[in-house]
């Protein structure tokens, strides 16, 4: 099957382009090669791919808001099933440039569904996040929570939701949206926590908390959300809905950094400082209408995640350690 991956140079979607790659399908990534983060991050994702299987694998630079561009893309190479994980991340980032997110998640996300319902695609898998539901009414959070999002981010990504749920509905295109909670593992983003905390105590240094730790995160390793938009490929059954992609458990950030800090053997303790604004309080996804829908089955607790993620981290702290640390 030919598949576009949107941000396929991106830390999730690299990881779902290369399980693409690994299941005999054709992949064209299309990504802006935005530098959010350290592109040389993103330069070792494609690589990645292309040592998977070079010959199927197909990278076009570009953003998704270039409507031009995404319809070659599309007519070209005959694409038949999207992954879209192309995104401006960062809750914070929005607080402070509201603009760039809605041009991006909002915008390019209206300009593909449009371009993948003329070209009559099998199914459009949207990535969306726990960030939609914002303020915490009862844990965990089921797909019939309120959705009252704290930052632009969160509004954007409610958006595209309605977006993709319209398309279904008037342009009768299949879509569906994954709500991912807090996705981390090889590759990851440097500027999150995990990364950050792996960092500085591989360094001696103490973990810094933001607010008083007291917080907590549904962390989602990457592989259990590649199999989420993997097992899209095989049904139909979750066409126009929206489900949670997580852990299904949650741990708070006082006790993730007390992993971070025993996984490593770094004899430091935590410091803390002021909060974030427009962080949620707490996440903590309800996976039963994944796992009733797609047969979804998240395999990585917290604590063994971290431990993975740490070993990864010492086998290539060489090149990823200078960009963690200059996020």
């Amino acid at each position: 099957m030919n598949v576009l991956v949107t941000g396929g140079a991106g830390f999730i979607g690299s990881h779902v382009a290369q399980a693409l790659l690994d299941g005999g399908h054709h992949v064209v990534v299309l990504d802006s090669m935005d530098p959010y983060y350290d592109t040389e991050i993103k330069a070792e994702n494609r690589s990645c791919c292309e040592r998977t299987a070079a010959h199927r694998y197909y990278f076009v630079e570009g953003s998704i808001t270039d409507a031009d561009l995404v319809d070659r893309v599309f007519s070209s190479y005959g694409i038949e099933f999207v992954f879209h994980q192309a995104a401006q991340a960062g809750v914070r980032t929005s607080v402070e440039n509201p603009h760039k997110p809605h041009e991006i998640n909002t915008t390019g996300l209206l300009t593909l569904l449009e371009a993948a319902a003329d070209h009559d695609v099998v199914r459009f898998v949207n990535a969306s996040s726990s960030s939609v539901y914002g303020h915490d009414e009862y844990l965990p959070y089921d797909e019939a929570h309120p959705t009252r999002p704290r930052s632009p981010y969160g509004v954007t990504k409610l958006t595209a939701e309605h977006y993709c749920r319209v398309f279904t509905e008037i342009h009768g295109l299949p879509t569906v949206s994954l709500r991912y909670f807090t996705v981390y593992g090889p590759r990851m983003r440097p500027n999150m926590a995990i990364s950050n905390f792996t960092s500085r105590c591989l360094s001696g240094e103490p973990p810094v908390i933001y607010g008083d730790g007291q917080q907590s995160r549904d962390f989602t390793y990457v592989d259990d959300v590649v199999s989420a938009n993997l097992a899209l490929l095989e049904t139909d059954a979750a066409d126009g809905e929206v489900m949670n992609v997580g852990s299904s458990g949650s741990i708070t950030i006082d006790e993730l950094a007390a992993h971070v800090v025993s996984v490593t053997g770094a004899d430091v303790e935590p410091v803390y400082d002021d909060p974030r604004a427009a962080d949620a309080r707490h996440t903590h996804a309800d996976v039963s209408k994944a796992r009733r829908l797609i047969g979804y089955e998240p395999t990585t607790d917290i604590r063994d995640g971290v431990s993975r993620f740490v070993e990864w981290y010492a086998d290539n702290r060489e090149w990823y350690e200078p960009l963690v640390r200059a996020s």
